[in-house]
C-alpha cells in the first residue's frame, strides 16, 4: 500500500516538485506520446496528493482543485497518475480513494468533477463517478466528464 502526502503547492518541497512533474511527463507525454502544456497554471491553487511507495519514491500523484478552478460548480480531480511499473497493485484505487477524501474536505458541499480518460471510464465508475454528456478530445486522446456526488 503507498503512503500518502497532501500538500499544497507552496509546501512542496523542491525534489516533491521535481518528482511529482517527472512522474507527470513520464505518463502522459511519454507513455502516452501526448505532447501537451503539463504546466498550466493550476498547480499552485491545487491540493498536490502524492503516492509514496516503501523506498520513499513517489509512484502515484493526484490533484484536487478548488471549485472555480477548472469547474465553476464542482471541486475537480486530475492529473491522477500512477507510474507504469507500479500499475497492477491497486495502488490507482488508493489514490482515487484518497483523492476523493481530500475533495470532501477541501469542499463537502460541491460535486466532484474529473475529464476522465475514456479508457478508464469503468475504474472510475467504480468508485461512483458517472459519466456526464459525450465524449470528446482533449489533446488528442478521447475524454469524457464524469461527476461524483458526495
Amino acid at each position: 500500500m503507498l503512503n500518502f502526502i497532501c500538500k499544497p503547492f507552496d509546501q512542496l518541497t523542491i525534489e516533491e516538485l521535481h518528482d511529482l512533474f517527472a512522474l507527470r511527463s513520464e505518463v502522459f507525454v511519454v507513455e502516452q506520446d501526448c505532447v501537451y502544456q503539463d504546466i498550466d497554471g493550476k498547480d499552485p491553487r491545487a491540493l498536490h496528493i502524492l503516492g509514496i511507495n516503501s523506498s520513499k519514491k513517489i509512484v502515484g500523484y493526484a490533484r484536487v482543485l478548488p471549485r472555480g478552478e477548472s469547474y465553476s460548480s464542482f471541486v475537480s480531480i486530475g492529473r491522477v497518475v500512477v507510474s507504469e511499473k507500479n500499475r497492477r497493485k491497486n495502488y490507482g484505487h488508493d489514490l482515487l480513494k484518497k483523492s476523493i477524501e481530500e475533495a470532501v474536505k477541501m469542499d463537502a458541499q460541491s460535486q466532484i468533477k474529473i475529464s476522465a480518460q475514456s479508457h478508464l471510464v469503468d475504474f472510475y465508475s467504480a468508485h461512483g463517478f458517472i459519466i456526464s454528456g459525450e465524449e470528446y478530445l482533449e489533446d488528442g486522446i478521447p475524454h469524457i466528464a464524469m461527476i461524483l456526488s458526495t
